[in-house]
């Protein structure tokens, strides 16, 4: 399993609109993406103000989704909730 992550680091004067991230992007990228699975955080204490976790079954998975052309919506709708720059991870999930 492939866990694709995004996180969106706490910046000073940045602005993130967690309502419209929940509610609206996110599940964008999940119809645009149809990961396996979503897990949505909304930091408490950290450095991270948010962030989501999409499950791909393999890394051919995930390349396939964010290479399709509807993921160029995906992109151009962040401007609707964040001015944050944000930072993402691919891992390999090994499961215990």
């Amino acid at each position: 399993m492939i866990r694709f992550s995004v996180f969106y680091p706490a910046t000073d004067g940045a602005t993130f609109d967690y309502d419209y991230y929940r509610d609206t992007h996110v599940p964008l990228a999940a119809k645009t993406w149809n990961p396996s699975s979503v897990e949505i955080d909304s930091g408490v204490n950290g450095p991270y103000v948010a962030s989501v976790h999409f499950t791909f079954e393999s890394l051919e998975a995930l390349h396939a989704a964010l290479g399709s052309e509807d993921s160029a919506l995906v992109t151009a709708d962040v401007a609707n909730y964040t001015t944050i720059k944000a930072v993402s991870q691919t891992s390999e999930i090994t499961k215990l």
